[in-house]
């Protein structure tokens, strides 16, 4: 499940209590802490694989509550 959604582009939707929101072309919402940015440029549309590691982490976040 992992793999469809870094395959396309994810997309900047927006900022919410400490955190950018991107959603996948797979329509998979995830966050990325602000935090956690350390400085980096964070495009309103970027390669999905450069995200992977916030779509998993938000992933098993999920699965977790579940």
């Amino acid at each position: 499940m992992l793999k469809e959604h870094i395959k396309g582009q994810v997309t900047f939707t927006h900022y919410f209590e400490g955190d950018l929101w991107y959603i996948t072309e797979t329509n998979f919402a995830f966050p990325v802490p602000v935090s956690d940015t350390a400085g980096a440029t964070f495009l309103a549309r970027d390669k999905g694989i450069m995200f992977m590691r916030y779509i998993r982490k938000h992933m098993n976040t999920i699965a977790e509550a579940v």
